[in-house]
Parts: C-alpha cells; sequence; structure tokens
C-alpha cells in the first residue's frame, strides 16, 4: 500500500481529528526517543494504552525518525539535554567521534534521553497542532452537505 492510499485511509476513517491528531502526536514523541530498536515496541503499547489514539497516526507519526533525519534529531536532543545539565559535557563532533569508546557513550545517554524528552514533547505538540488543522480541514471540505 502506498502512502498516499494509508492517508486516504485514515482520513476516510470515522476518526475525529483529536483522535488523529493525537495518535500522530503520540508517534511524533515516540520516534524522538533514544530507544533504538524498541520504537516498534512503543508504538504496539501506546496504540493499547492509549484507546482514542488513532492506531495509524501512531504509526505514520513515528515517520519522523527516518534514516536522514535521525543524526539531527540525535544531535538536536543531545544539544537540548547538555544544555539543560550544563555540565562538562563535549559537544558532539567528528573528532568527538574519532576517540568514542563504550564509558563516553554511555556518558551521552542522560544528556541524550532528558533532551529527547524535550524535543520529542516539542514534536508531538507540533505535529498535534498540524495533523489537527489538515485533518478537520479535510473533513470538513469532504462534508457531503458541503459539496455544491
Amino acid at each position: 500500500m502506498k502512502f498516499k492510499e494509508i492517508l486516504v485511509k485514515l482520513i476516510r476513517q470515522h476518526n475525529s481529528p483529536q483522535e488523529i491528531a493525537l495518535g500522530a502526536g503520540i508517534g511524533a514523541f515516540i520516534s524522538v526517543l533514544p530507544v533504538y530498536g524498541l520504537h516498534t515496541v512503543l508504538v504496539i503499547l501506546a496504540a493499547i494504552i492509549v484507546r482514542p489514539a488513532n492506531k495509524i497516526a501512531i504509526f505514520l507519526g513515528t515517520n519522523l525518525s527516518l534514516p536522514p533525519t535521525v543524526p539531527f534529531i540525535t544531535w538536536a536532543g543531545y544539544e537540548i539535554g547538555r544544555f539543560i545539565l550544563k555540565g562538562n559535557l563535549p559537544p558532539l563532533s567528528w573528532d568527538f567521534f574519532k576517540h568514542l569508546t563504550f564509558a563516553k557513550i554511555a556518558n551521552l545517554y542522560w544528556p541524550l534521553f532528558l533532551g529527547s524528552i524535550i524535543l520529542g514533547l516539542t514534536c508531538a505538540i507540533v505535529i498535534y497542532i498540524l495533523t489537527f488543522l489538515v485533518v478537520k480541514r479535510i473533513k470538513l471540505k469532504n462534508q457531503p452537505w458541503r459539496r455544491k
């Protein structure tokens, strides 16, 4: 099934714009979290726990974290965490990665995780609002009584 077909199916479902936007926001939040390899598990758990959220929209929201965007999301999450923690945390650079050790990776995770939660909440809110506005507009436009 093509991406466009999935979107059309999503909008034609009998879910409200709020339910679709909630699903997209949850998916966006999950996609930003640095729990590599566990995103699918979290999506399934979210689909079970947050009943009003549209399940397809949760899945589509996770597409925020595709291979081309992962380095930018990771960098942004780490920098946000680094800013908040204000410790002696090194900036991410090519030189830093040349001398990367397991201990350095472990020290990077807490600022990355903290920053990713904040970045994820921000992305979730933005995606929720955008999705809500777009879906509401499309659903209103496609109302039978509004057709001429």
